[in-house]
């Protein structure tokens, strides 16, 4: 089977399609860093969907989705956006953990593995 990466860097690539599964890197919110979790959240599932999209799916294929937060207790603002943006009846496999981040600008990272 081929490997086709999207946004390839020099340390890790955006997406990676091995098959019929499509796996995203953690993404983070560069444009909102330092604004509220409900912000970030917003434009980071904006990048999914985009990158999904490049991919060749979009969020009712999402399979597993991980979600990293700098602090538990803005699970809940995170959760508003999530609610409004997953489709009803295609919710995927979800872990959602308190963890610290590459920097404290960033207070939300979402990683989605989806099939094709």
């Amino acid at each position: 089977m081929s490997i086709k990466r999207i946004g390839p860097g020099a340390r890790m690539s955006k997406a990676v399609i091995h098959g019929d599964t499509v796996y995203l890197a953690g993404q983070v919110a560069d444009k909102a860093a330092g604004k509220s979790v409900g912000e970030q959240t917003q434009e980071v599932l904006d990048i999914i969907d985009a990158t999904l999209a490049e991919a060749g799916t979009d969020k009712t294929k999402i399979i597993s989705a991980t979600i990293w937060l700098l602090n538990i207790s803005t699970f809940g603002e995170m959760n508003a956006v999530w609610d409004k943006w997953v489709p009803a009846g295609n919710t995927p496999a979800r872990a959602t953990v308190e963890a610290r981040l590459a920097s404290p600008q960033y207070h939300v990272e979402i990683a989605v593995i989806a099939a094709l």
